[in-house]
């Protein structure tokens, strides 16, 4: 073990003591010189003001991970009473070696709908992991958790007992009901279609069981985006995408429209609007522009661009997507349009779309294979015996692309 000697500068910041004890890094410390901030800076600042053999662990394992070019870490089981999963479980199989890396397991914790916090509760929350974990937080991980990263199996249950009494509750991990993610919505965004914040709430609360106690042959994940433009990336990124759209014309407010143009000139409106649409929908008619609505297919351009002009139509729901995910047996998906108008007016619909997504859920329970994600469950039997599953209609929307044979009847 090396001592370290720390710079009065570094010392003051952290309000440690002037002496310190880091094991040499040498490769991690290469990470450091790059013009972007590191996670390994972060890392050594974390462990030096709080003096958790813990961090100090993880750094000597992870620098000898790069020596060996080699992964320790293995899986298990932690979890707390009641709950079969929100928990990751993280041990090394080299403990003999890096005895203070031994155990570093991470609680998953369930974002709020919008990711909407008060500061109250995220330092208690701060506080919370500060004592019984290693203080290390991933705001937000890829699933839109917060990550806990880093704690003892011993000290799992009485963190959890603390920040649960606090208002937090741990989401979803393996073969569950993952948690949801949603964009920020009406909240803050005049884009929205319609409320995520209350559908991600009451969905989320239906599947309650599913996300503490898996029974899933592999995971399910919702994500709620208020518009195509889809903020919470949803599209790719779940298994059942849920875009606010509208149906009918793009409002246009015409004195908005002229002052615009007015400020930015005709050409800017042709060359970064007019000339951007993907289908040609937008043209530029004795000084004004006109939109073809027919063949609008709701990708946002210009209403991003000309928010103060263009808006969202008046008839507004969402649209379902289903099957996306990332690389596993058949390479990344995109969701297949599943509903490309569901109005999401009041109640009555919020417990349409529950029902849909049961039956959906359930559908896929029966046929799928071990760890096997909708989307490809779907890819392996067809859709047609999906929506005669489910009862849906098929839809032109649902079609990929045209038959390139004319000659080629598909059974499907």
């Amino acid at each position: 073990m090396v001592k370290i000697k720390k710079d009065a500068e570094t010392a003051e910041k952290y309000s440690v003591q002037e002496d310190i004890f880091l094991n040499p890094t040498p490769i991690l410390d290469e990470l450091e010189t790059g013009p972007w901030p590191s996670f390994i800076t972060g890392l050594k600042e974390m462990a030096e003001r709080t003096r958790k053999p813990m961090l100090r662990g993880i750094l000597d394992q992870l620098e000898y991970s790069y020596q060996t070019r080699t992964g320790y870490w293995e899986g298990g089981m932690v979890s707390v009473y009641g709950y079969g999963s929100g928990i990751i479980s993280r041990r090394s199989r080299i403990k003999d070696k890096f005895p203070e890396a031994y155990e570093f397991h991470t609680l998953r914790v369930q974002p709020a709908p919008g990711l909407h916090y008060n500061t109250k509760m995220l330092r208690g929350l701060c506080d919370s992991w500060e004592k019984h974990g290693s203080g290390l937080i991933a705001l937000h991980g890829q699933t839109g958790d917060i990550m806990l990263q880093g704690i003892e199996e011993a000290k799992v249950q009485e963190c959890f007992d603390e920040i649960n009494q606090n208002g937090w509750d741990l989401g979803g991990a393996g073969a569950a009901m993952r948690s949801g993610v949603s964009c920020v919505g009406p909240a803050r965004c005049e884009h929205a279609c319609y409320d995520t914040l209350e559908l991600h709430h009451k969905v989320l609360t239906h599947f309650t069981g599913d996300v503490h106690r898996p029974q899933y042959n592999y995971k399910f994940k919702f994500k709620f985006s208020g518009c195509p433009n889809d903020c919470s990336n949803s599209i790719f990124r779940s298994d059942l995408a849920v875009i606010g759209m509208w149906r009918d014309s793009i409002q246009v407010d015409g004195q908005a429209m002229e002052a615009w143009i007015a400020k930015n000139t005709i050409d800017f409106l042709v060359n970064n609007v007019i000339n951007r649409c993907p289908t040609r929908a937008l043209s530029l008619v004795d000084g004004k522009m006109e939109i073809d609505n027919g063949n609008c297919v709701r990708c946002m351009h210009c209403i991003n661009v000309m928010t103060e002009a263009l808006s969202p139509g008046r008839e507004r729901g969402l649209a379902i997507l289903l099957g996306g995910k990332n690389t596993l047996k058949v390479g990344a998906m995109g969701g297949t349009m599943l509903v490309p108008f569901f109005k999401m007016d009041n109640e009555d619909d919020i417990e349409r779309f529950i029902s849909l997504s049961t039956a959906i859920i359930e559908w896929w329970g029966e046929n799928s294979f071990d760890h096997e994600r909708i989307g490809e469950t779907i890819e392996r039997v067809g859709l047609k015996q999906f929506l005669d599953g489910v009862g849906l209609e098929a839809s032109v929307d649902m079609v990929e692309r045209p038959r390139s044979n004319p000659y080629y009847k598909s059974e499907y």
